[in-house]
Parts: C-alpha cells; structure tokens; sequence
C-alpha cells in the first residue's frame, strides 16, 4: 500500500472540489475514493439524554476521513467500555466531500518512461477531506449527568486526533 503523504500537505482550505457527474466528459474526477468512516451515528440514538457536549473547531483546516475514523474510534471505545453502548449518542456532524488529489512524480532510473511531469497534472483521486470552518461542531455527544466527566474525557480524546485545534461546549447541566 502506498505511504501516506504528509497532511501538512492538505490542510489549507482551498476550493472545494467536488465535481462528480454521471456524463462521465463532465466529471473531471474519475474515481470518487471510498470513505474510510464506518459509522456517523454511534450509541442510543432514540433515547432522550440530559447533557449535550459538543466539540467545535477553533480553526479553518480540513480534515481528513481517516483522521475522523481514528478519533471516532478512540472515542467510542472509551465510551462503550465505561458507559455501555445503550448510555450515550454520539454523532460526527462533519462529512468529507472535498475529494484530495495526487500528481505522481517518480524519481530514479526510469522515471523518464512512467511519468509525464507536469503535462495533464490534474491529479488522481486520493482520499477525502471534511473542510471545516471556525466555530464549526464536528461531534455531538449525549450523555446523563453522571457520565458528564467520562464523555469530556472522550471528546478530548477525539480532539486529540484531529489536526485542529479543538473546545468542548457543554450545554444542558
């Protein structure tokens, strides 16, 4: 599998591109890559709880799908072993639709036989990005009032794998 590059790479929000037709002459994307977010709703989501925690972005930034799924699943884990799976609703309130793309450029003996440089250098498709705006929620999360410390703990877990910097609003206590 090919190493990923650095996200200091992506991180500036630039303008969203997410042209994908069903005329194929119209989509300059060809392939739409698969999002590695499993779920965007985990826990009870029908059952109504007393304490809403909500994390926002302190800045502009995007961020990519798997640094989502990976804060997804930290926070959850933690969530569903000191809570129990039927004791909370999170939600991830951001999505990616901003399509990340890559100009190959190979390097070494024979580079000049596989790649073109610059001619045609659009790009292909690599991965997805959430553009994110300042002040914007990225998860909600619901609990009662005696797990209040346990799903702070778990937010700033998510925060912590996010490549922006993060605050949690806690409202209802």
């Amino acid at each position: 599998m090919a190493k990923l590059r650095k996200f200091s790479a992506y991180q500036k929000v630039e303008r969203p591109y997410t042209r994908i037709s069903k005329y194929r002459k119209k989509a300059y994307v060809r392939a739409n890559p698969n999002i590695k977010i499993v779920r965007f709703e985990m826990g009870d989501c029908k059952k109504d709880f007393q304490v809403t925690l909500e994390l926002l972005s302190k800045d502009k930034r995007q961020i990519r799908h798997n640094a989502i799924e990976s804060g997804r699943q930290a926070a959850n884990r933690l969530l569903e072993k000191d809570v129990g799976k039927e004791s909370f609703h999170m939600k991830i309130r951001i999505y990616p639709f901003h399509i990340l793309r890559e100009n190959p450029l190979a390097a070494g003996a024979g580079a000049d036989r596989m790649s073109t440089g610059m001619k045609k250098s659009f790009g292909k498709a690599i991965g997805a990005a959430a553009q994110v705006k300042e002040g914007q929620v990225l998860v909600t999360l619901k609990v009662n009032k005696q797990h209040v410390a346990t799903a702070k703990d778990a937010l700033r877990r998510f925060s912590c794998k996010m490549p922006v910097s993060c605050r949690t609003v806690i409202t209802g206590a």
